[in-house]
């Protein structure tokens, strides 16, 4: 049986300002009602697999556990990646945890997927893995060719060579081309586009792996043999990773190989790198506007328009790319969207939070929304899901008020607990521990309003870490 292998890390700069550093794209609901990574894991349905096995920063944990959750995704453990080292340690880990995992006699085929590349034709996509199921079964190493479309100058190649079985000996990985090559490679009939998926069994990588870059195997060796188990999730060792290369499975493993096959695939993939790939593939209306939430227009034509929080009007405008969140807005004509990468780098190096993360924040008791601030006072939204509780902590610079306007709060304020109900609030000192617990079976909803002339997020000492604190 097939143990998918779900590769949910990078980070967030293509599609800013709705993907961010700790929200990057595979968390995000582009279309319809299931995000990215849900996706992945839902076009499974009718293949037959094991449950599967996850892999994500450290700082994504509890935004993947939680999409997992609320789509009811049963899975093998989360592989938690403390520095990213690229697709060939990454999959390195979870073939060894996989290997670990198995029966004695079980050498389990891998199907490596990213988590973030949108697949159309769902019957297609399994089609093709079913056609690889007997190479990989043989001890090859199958990618995906996907059947190009255009000439793209974004996507590394693969050259078919002699064909076996509905599938193709690999006769060369080429890189990212320039138009005119790209035409060529078209015309051909003999290239396709590097899907960066994959198929095989978890003893061949490794063996393969160690074979061509002892140096990444064995550092991955070591880390997996003082994994830390944390609830689902599974922490490798981050001295012994740290170490690790940064390579990817290609330049690692794919090239060298004499056992790499390519499998066809012709399923409306597309790996979404930037708004102008997204509004490709996504449905428009007459004017070849793709449009997602309060949006009105008038003479806009060929336009990508998003709204996340206000209303968004377009008069008279063409090409554009225009997207609304509650920090931010991007408008962007479609034939300089690669260029937003620049806008996050000049974020970055201006010290600004809009890149590494939206104003609404989210915790595994439940999440908290930025409302308003002032130089001695800050408001936040918050919400707790029921049976949930924050950290208790201590603030040496501000004082709390809190408001409870949805649910019914148990609150810890030094050595007193009590409850406060809808309507009621409750004042936290400076200098005393508190925390605030949701008894209840609906979410609870306050409004924390923080005053004080310090009120950074470095002004707190938890006394425990229930919940990764708040």
């Amino acid at each position: 049986m097939i143990l998918p292998i779900i590769m949910a890390g990078g980070t967030g700069s293509r599609l800013w300002p709705l993907s961010r550093e700790l929200f990057p794209k595979q968390f995000l609901m582009l279309s319809g009602e299931h995000s990215m990574l849900q996706r992945t894991v839902l076009r499974l349905n009718g293949l037959e697999h094991q449950a599967p096995l996850f892999i994500c920063n450290e700082e994504h944990r509890f935004i993947a556990a939680e999409q997992l959750r609320q789509s009811q995704i049963e899975h093998s453990g989360i592989i938690l990646e403390p520095f990213g080292r690229n697709t060939a340690p990454a999959i390195a880990l979870a073939a060894l945890q996989a290997a670990q995992d198995s029966e004695q006699d079980e050498d389990p085929i891998l199907l490596v997927l990213a988590a973030d590349h949108l697949i159309r034709d769902t019957s297609a996509f399994q089609l093709s893995v079913e056609k690889a199921m007997p190479h990989a079964q043989a001890g090859k190493l199958v990618t995906f060719g996907i059947v190009p479309t255009a000439p793209e100058t974004g996507y590394g190649y693969i050259k078919a060579g002699e064909s076996e079985d509905e599938a193709f000996a690999v006769s060369q990985f080429v890189e990212k081309p320039d138009i005119v090559t790209a035409e060529k490679y078209l015309a051909s009939g003999d290239y396709y586009w590097n899907s960066g998926m994959f198929l095989f069994k978890a003893s061949r990588y490794l063996e393969e792996l160690e074979k061509h870059r002892s140096d990444i195997y064995a550092a991955c060796k070591k880390a997996m043999e003082a994994t830390i188990p944390d609830m689902e999730f599974i922490r490798v060792d981050k001295d012994e990773f740290k170490a690790c290369p940064d390579e990817s499975i290609d330049y690692a493993v794919m090239e060298k190989t004499d056992s790499a096959m390519m499998v066809p695939m012709d399923a409306g993939w597309n790996d979404v790198g930037s708004w102008s790939s997204l509004w490709e593939v996504t449905d428009k209306d007459n004017n070849g506007n793709a449009i997602q939430g309060d949006v009105l227009t008038e003479q806009t034509k060929n336009s990508y328009i998003y709204s996340e929080n206000k209303l968004v009007a377009t008069v008279g405008v063409e090409d554009l790319v225009i997207v609304e969140t509650k920090d931010a807005l991007l408008v962007s004509h479609k034939d300089k969207v690669q260029d937003v990468k620049s806008i996050v780098s000049k974020l970055k190096d201006s010290n600004r939070s809009e890149y590494l993360q939206h104003r609404e924040i989210y915790r595994p008791w439940g999440s908290h929304d930025h409302v308003a601030e002032g130089d001695s006072y800050h408001v936040k939204k918050v919400m707790v899901k029921p049976g949930e509780r924050t950290a208790t902590q201590i603030h040496y610079h501000r004082a709390e008020h809190w408001i409870v306007v949805s649910g019914t709060a148990k609150v810890r304020c030094g050595a007193n607990t009590y409850v406060v109900s809808e309507n009621e609030s409750t004042y936290i000192p400076v200098g005393s521990a508190h925390s605030f617990e949701n008894p209840g079976k609906i979410p609870l909803e306050i409004i924390e309003v923080r005053t004080g002339k310090y009120l950074s997020e470095d002004d707190i000492v938890r006394i425990d870490t229930h919940g990764e604190g708040y």
